[in-house]
């Protein structure tokens, strides 16, 4: 085979991941196998040896730096799953290769949010496999390993190690990893912190004070841990009659702006009582999907804008 068929027959299985050099007739690969799983990139490795059998191979890969961005708070039915499945569909829309992890092992809910329900993830080499979502985030949630409706009846070290699984599957190039806690601050958090240490967290509470109470106490967590706030979002902030327009406040209004103020912490921005976000978020559309979103995307900038601030100190 002539140097030229076997530079084509390599770049038609390897593409821009191959790099070709020719020293006098004798052909070297070297094959970028950066964010491949570990069995992706033997096939890719099988495929191009076996394109070109005298060229010399090489496969490399760059270390992916990836953040772990926690969302959490103080207590459940504050609306987190959806902030967090919103924020990870918007930080990809603004240019971020984002994988979510739904880590609240106890009541799952991204797969409905995601619309990625009784799809179960594969396995290589005993490697969990992201499922795609039709948002360009790759999820892997423990709603995808069990049947719907039961019950996950785990003490906390079977739960911890359920997390080391979703957080250790096979996230390719992704740069940034959104995880949705479950509340509080016990074992899984715990051993979230301690092993994987997440670059920062997002604290989600409503305005109402019992809300903010079990917040502050996920904030002295995360404080006492050494992981540093992004900052709070207030969700269900504010609701706009569908009929009248007029605005209420059934659960009061600039809790978590106000708690952000006198812990010095940074205040990300109110997400509305709506029920439009309610019903699309049950329909697994996500609101921040929406070409017109203008509820998240300012979320995911100020987020974005952490990230960067981190990466260039």
């Amino acid at each position: 085979m002539s140097s030229e068929a076997m530079r084509a027959a390599v770049l038609s299985v390897a593409g821009s991941r191959a790099t070709i050099r020719m020293d006098g007739e004798r052909m070297g690969v070297v094959l970028d196998a950066t964010g491949l799983p570990p069995a992706e990139r033997e096939r890719l490795e099988a495929e191009v040896r076996a394109a070109a059998p005298a060229a010399r191979v090489i496969v490399t890969a760059e270390r992916v730096n990836r953040a772990l961005i926690a969302v959490a708070s103080g207590k459940g039915g504050v609306g987190k799953s959806t902030v967090s499945a919103n924020l990870a569909i918007a930080l990809a829309r603004a240019g971020h290769r984002v994988g979510l992890i739904d880590a609240d092992i106890y009541g799952p809910s991204q797969p409905r949010l995601m619309a990625a329900e009784g799809i179960r993830p594969e396995a290589i080499e005993k490697q969990l496999i992201p499922v795609p979502t039709p948002y360009g985030v790759p999820l892997l949630s423990m709603g995808q390993l069990v049947e719907p409706g039961r019950a996950i009846a785990w003490r906390g070290p079977m739960a911890a190690g359920a997390l080391g699984q979703l957080v250790e599957g096979a996230w390719g190039a992704a740069d940034t990893l959104v995880m949705d806690l479950p509340p509080g601050t016990g074992d899984v958090q715990l051993t979230m912190v301690q092993k994987y240490r997440p670059a920062g967290a997002v604290i989600v509470s409503t305005p109402q004070d019992l809300a903010l109470i079990d917040a502050t106490r996920a904030i002295d967590f995360f404080n006492k841990a050494g992981v540093p706030i992004i900052g709070l979002i207030e969700n269900m902030a504010g609701y706009a009659c569908p009929h009248c327009g007029t605005v209420s406040d059934p659960f009061g209004r600039g809790g978590a702006e106000s708690t952000a103020a006198a812990l010095g912490l940074p205040f990300l921005g109110r997400v509305p009582l709506a029920i439009d976000i309610r019903q699309a978020s049950d329909a697994g559309r996500p609101p921040a999907a929406a070409a017109d979103d203008r509820i998240f995307a300012p979320l995911a900038a100020q987020v974005a804008e952490w990230l960067g601030q981190r990466n260039r100190g």
